[in-house]
């Protein structure tokens, strides 16, 4: 937001130099994070007036121009066509810095002779004076300047430039920012007073409005004047225009912007002619509909977007720009002028997607109030009736369906000094609050009600007030104290201690972390499936994606480890172990995507470093199941393992992570056509676990278990069984025991001596008791039952 300080001071007499207010303004939260001086390098340029102008006597485009500089009269030569007895004109002496026409340059004026006439001086242009690119002729001041005074009084300006807030868009006005310094210099601010004539037929009998979306559209005011003529705005708004970043074109055009920088809401103009049906419809686009915009772009429109109608078709993009269909020409003698409120998320939609960003939607965006209509529609009907003529129809539409009734908000001393931990007393509080534009109404000498003012649409509650007080109080006057009360005790997420306790144990197993882009190619998540072309997961796309490699929210981790696998295995020859810890998206029909803190890791290679007492075996499935087991133990979380179907992995080496029959994850050796896609010449294994899903399960205080003080009795035996029987079968079978202390399985065969479609497996079982030493006889027993109930349930046979 660009303000001019020569546009502000009609509002506000700060009194202080430009440095200090820009100072007071970032102090308070309107950060000035530039500044341009106007006419700072102005020296030796005075305000002139012509007195003659006399042909040159040996040119016949030049002349000789008389300028009266109040104490005295210089002639020079000039080739300018708009040159002008009794013109008020800039004159620079010889010595004046100024632009270069031609170059751009920044050059001295010196004494030349043109044409055999010596010319001392120079009646300047705008481009000269560095004001804007028009050379076509001088620059001519208005009646009322003063001959002789310099130019840079009259004309000089600094402009600032805000970076404001996106709560604060009553700060995206020059109004907005003069109550601001208002309240920081205490000078009192003067708004302009709005009135002007009314004739004719009342409006409501030449125009109807209706709002068929009133929850886009909270409010649409409109006021209709006749008889209007089209033509230049005058200098004094020009230059506003011009010093607030905005151009020029036609005096109402250049009123609706005025207004909308001066008071901060968009204003549209319709030719009222070319409005069929003489009626304004406020509704959403027809899917297919389109409409071509005042740049002269067919725009399709959607039915997410909003339009301003007439009877027959949309005349307007709502918020953000009008229609070539109702444009302004010169042509046109009568105007419905707009002023509106909309849905700030619609208005941001609407320009996005269409890519039409605008002055105008980003204040709509903003979420301006719709209080602000009427006085700035008010305000640009003055303009117009006093720069463009006509006459406006008696009254305004105003129609409101999204109408509440502002509650005040009760602010103490007490709350003030508990969020700032200053005291303020009542009136020093409702002294800045009125500064501010707030009413105030004291309930007892430590409270007040006060009324919200209808361009402070961020300001709901007492906190809101009370940085109000700090801010135009000043920050740097809140003295610096300890706290008075200690703070309250932090109760992390259990995921963040989970993930930096997994991040530790991998660490420690040999893993090295990656972290890798979340947005991917859907190409690379096409490699993950036995099908290729067709992705696990239907992966979340960007709308405008910066390249085809990243177009996707990846719904899995599994794509970053493979590919990083396969760039590393070019140049590392030994095991690689890598693991990421990050977000996946998962899409939702209805809702934003689903966003799980995920784990997967990646094992391949030998098992252990090179070394001349290293057994040089390569890593297997147990490895990764070893790995998951023990991390798992360690964060008591009790699992189990079942069979899975999981796509991208091996038919017959994996298996799904349980944990209280929640399935939790998957691990299991990479299927030979996925690694084959990603271009990994030796098998990989992978283990995938949801730590979103762990946390119900996790157990940080595990209950101690004294060492045992009884010893324990150790049997071995072979289990014959059918093929398709598990190991975690057998065991959570034994396991049920209550004097089974251990099951270690330490052999698995099948062959010739155990007969077809069945397998032995060997186990070495652990008795023990906490109270007492056991007998054989005891053991013995309890060894019958464990064999009965596995013979009874899985058909289990000794093995002879």
């Amino acid at each position: 937001m660009k303000v001019s300080l020569k546009w502000l001071r009609q509002y506000v007499d700060t009194g202080i130099p430009p440095v200090e207010l820009a100072d007071r303004l970032t102090m308070a939260g309107c950060e000035v994070k530039g500044q341009q001086v106007i006419g700072g390098s102005w020296d030796n340029i005075v305000i002139g007036e012509v007195a003659a102008v006399n042909p040159h006597p040996n040119a016949d485009r030049l002349t000789l121009v008389t300028v009266n500089l109040g104490k005295e009269a210089q002639t020079v030569v000039c080739g300018a066509p708009n040159v002008r007895a009794g013109g008020k004109v800039a004159f620079a002496y010889v010595g004046a810095q100024l632009t270069d026409p031609h170059t751009g340059q920044t050059v001295r004026l010196k004494p030349a002779k043109i044409r055999g006439v010596v010319s001392a001086g120079m009646v300047c242009s705008e481009r000269e004076l560095g004001i804007s690119q028009d050379h076509e002729g001088i620059l001519l001041l208005p009646t009322e300047a003063p001959v002789g005074a310099p130019l840079t009084e009259y004309m000089g300006d600094v402009i600032f430039d805000l970076e404001v807030t996106p709560n604060r868009p009553d700060c995206l006005s020059i109004i907005g920012i003069a109550r601001e310094a208002a309240a920081l210099t205490g000078k009192p601010l003067h708004i302009p007073e709005i009135s002007y004539p009314e004739a004719g037929t009342p409006i409501d009998r030449q125009v109807t409005v209706e709002i068929v979306a009133p929850d886009l559209c909270p409010r649409y005011c409109a006021s209709l004047i006749k008889g209007i003529k089209l033509g230049p705005s005058p200098r004094w708004m020009q230059e506003a225009l011009l010093a607030c970043g905005m151009r020029p074109i036609n005096n109402i055009v250049d009123i609706t912007n005025y207004v909308m920088l001066e008071y901060g809401q968009p204003l549209h103009a319709f030719d009222y002619e070319m409005l069929r049906g003489r009626k304004i419809i406020v509704r959403r686009a027809g899917d297919g509909e389109s409409i071509t915009s005042l740049d002269g772009v067919e725009r399709q429109l959607s039915a997410t977007m909003l339009v301003i109608a007439d009877r027959e078709r949309a005349v307007a993009v709502a918020g953000v720009m009008g229609g070539a269909n109702s444009e302004v020409t010169e042509q046109t003698t009568t105007i419905l002028l707009e002023a509106a409120s909309f849905k700030p998320t619609s208005i941001h939609y609407t320009a996005r997607t269409l890519n039409m960003r605008s002055e105008a939607s980003t204040r709509f965006e903003r979420g301006i109030r719709p209080e602000l209509t009427v006085p700035a529609l008010r305000r640009a009907t003055q303009l117009i009736l006093q720069l463009a003529g006509g006459e406006a129809a008696p009254g305004i539409v105003d129609v409101y369906p999204g109408k509440t009734e502002p509650k005040p908000i009760l602010l103490s001393t007490q709350a003030v000094k508990r969020v700032l931990g200053a005291e303020f007393s009542l009136d020093q509080m409702t002294g800045v609050l009125t500064s501010l534009g707030f009413a105030c109404q004291n309930v007892d000498t430590r409270s007040a009600w006060v009324a919200v003012p209808y361009w402070r649409g961020d300001v709901r509650q007492a906190v809101d007030l009370a940085e109000e007080v700090a801010r135009v109080a000043g920050y740097d006057k809140i003295p610096a104290t300890l706290l008075g009360e200690p703070l309250p005790k932090q109760e992390p997420a259990p995921i963040v201690g989970l993930k930096r306790e997994v991040r530790q144990r991998l660490t420690g197993y040999g893993f090295q972390e990656i972290v890798a882009y979340s947005l991917v190619s859907r190409d690379m998540l096409s490699k993950l499936s036995q099908e290729p072309g067709t992705p696990l997961t239907q992966p979340l796309r960007l709308l405008n994606p910066m390249s085809a490699e990243q177009e996707v929210l990846r719904p899995t981790l599994r794509a970053s480890l493979l590919a990083a696998l396969a760039a590393n295995r070019r140049f590392e020859e030994g095991g690689i172990r890598l693991f990421e810890l990050a977000r996946v998206y998962l899409p939702r029909s209805t809702d934003l995507p689903d966003e799980r803190e995920m784990l997967c890791g990646l094992l391949s290679g030998q098992r252990e470093e090179k070394s001349w007492e290293a057994s040089h075996e390569p890593a297997d499935f147990y490895d990764a199941k070893g790995d998951v087991e023990d991390l798992l133990s360690r964060l008591g979380v009790p699992v189990s393992f079942v069979k899975s179907a999981d796509d991208g992995l091996h038919p017959s080496h994996q298996a799904a992570v349980m944990a209280d029959g929640n399935r939790v994850g998957v691990l299991g050796e990479v299927h030979p056509k996925v690694r084959e896609a990603f271009e990994i010449g030796e098998p990989a294994y992978l283990f995938e676990l949801d730590m979103s899903a762990l946390v119900p399960f996790l157990n940080p205080h595990q209950p101690y278990r004294p060492l045992p003080r009884f010893p324990a009795i150790v049997r071995d035996m072979a289990l014959v069984v059918d093929a398709s029987v598990t190991h975690q079968q057998l065991a959570d079978i034994m396991e049920s025991f209550p004097m089974v202390a251990q099951v270690e399985i330490f052999d698995v065969y099948s062959g010739a001596q155990v007969p077809a479609g069945k397998k032995s497996l060997a186990y070495r079982i652990t008795y023990q008791s906490p109270q007492r030493t056991l007998t054989d006889d005891e053991v013995n027993e309890v060894q019958a039952q464990v064999l009965s109930r596995l013979a009874q349930e899985v058909g289990a046979g000794l093995r002879g």
